[in-house]
């Protein structure tokens, strides 16, 4: 019994003998992704430069008799623009920064009657006041406005312009004002330069073209004070016309400059002393502008902080800037 069992199972257990397992084909896996590092998944910052226009302001301070005060500190000083309290981000109380200058010379028959007396003063002005970093621009204006010499520093190029003047019959002072503002406006403006216009003129406007307000517009425009040297013919003249004399006021005082009567040929000297005097005596006062869509001319206020020095002494500077020139 036990050996027919044995008979009949043998084939059945020939079915169950285990075949050869045949390797899988191998399945070829993805390559790694490499992903970068994490710092450099996150987005690049790039750097915002905000540009502000630095406004530059000349200062002048001057007690009650007109003598200039030495020794002030931007501290002692507050400044506004368009009533915005700002903050003063330059001062200098050595008048150290360069000027840029356009001496403008009435050559009418009116003013310029004697050759000598005004080339000698314009040169002692010259001579005196022209430092290393200083320029001086030389225009003559009379039917028209023209420019004799360039902005130099040598006094002997303005001494050469000087003797060239021709006269004229007229007197295009508006223009003049207007063409020497332009030229200070286009001139390159190295280290936060002091632009001034000095005019030597009786203060009449004779021509049909130029204007007071486009003349002081320019001016403000380029950030330029007016140093006006009013010649007067006859000072008692009850008949003179004064319009011109009062332009040329208001003019400096716009501007922080200041104006000067000549009464004779030979006051024209100390005229251009009081000038050079004015200008190296000033403090140089520096801030930014606010950023924002504000208007176009915006206004300037200093003051000193002591309510007492306040009461004793005067400030004379341009209180209104152009932030689109």
């Amino acid at each position: 019994m036990n050996f027919a069992l044995s008979a009949i199972a043998s084939p059945l257990l020939l079915l169950f003998v285990p075949l050869p397992v045949m390797a899988a084909p191998q399945q070829q896996q993805p390559a790694p992704i490499e992903r970068p590092p994490l710092v450099n998944q996150m987005p690049s910052i790039s750097t915002i430069h905000v540009e502000s226009r630095l406004v530059s302001v000349a200062l002048n301070v001057v007690d009650e008799h007109g003598v200039p005060v030495p020794g002030l500190k931007a501290a002692d000083f507050e400044l506004t623009e368009d009533s915005r309290p700002q903050r003063i981000a330059i001062f200098d109380k050595e008048s150290t920064t360069p000027l840029e200058i356009v001496l403008a010379i009435d050559a009418s028959e009116s003013v310029f009657t004697d050759d000598r007396l005004e080339r000698d003063a314009a040169r002692s002005f010259v001579k005196s006041l022209l430092r290393e970093q200083d320029r001086i621009d030389l225009m003559a204006f009379s039917d028209n406005v023209e420019e004799l010499v360039s902005f130099t520093n040598d006094p002997k190029s303005i001494e050469s312009g000087l003797g060239r003047i021709e006269h004229g019959d007229a007197t295009a002072l508006y223009d003049a004002v207007y063409l020497a503002s332009k030229r200070l406006a286009e001139a390159p403006l190295a280290g936060g330069a002091r632009r001034v216009v000095v005019l030597i003129t009786d203060g009449e406007n004779t021509t049909r073209h130029g204007s007071y307000d486009s003349s002081i517009e320019q001016a403000e425009r380029a950030g330029a004070m007016i140093y006006s040297l009013i010649i007067v013919p006859v000072a008692a003249d009850a008949g003179r016309n004064i319009g011109g004399e009062h332009a040329l006021i208001q003019m400096a005082n716009d501007t922080g400059g200041k104006y000067y009567y000549v009464e004779g040929k030979r006051d024209l000297g100390s005229a251009f002393e009081h000038v050079s005097d004015d200008l190296r005596t000033q403090y140089t006062v520096g801030y930014y502008a606010p950023q924002g869509d504000l208007s176009d001319i915006r206004h300037i206020h200093l003051q000193l902080k002591d309510p007492a020095l306040r009461a004793r002494y005067t400030l004379r500077y341009r209180t209104a800037y152009y932030a689109n020139r």
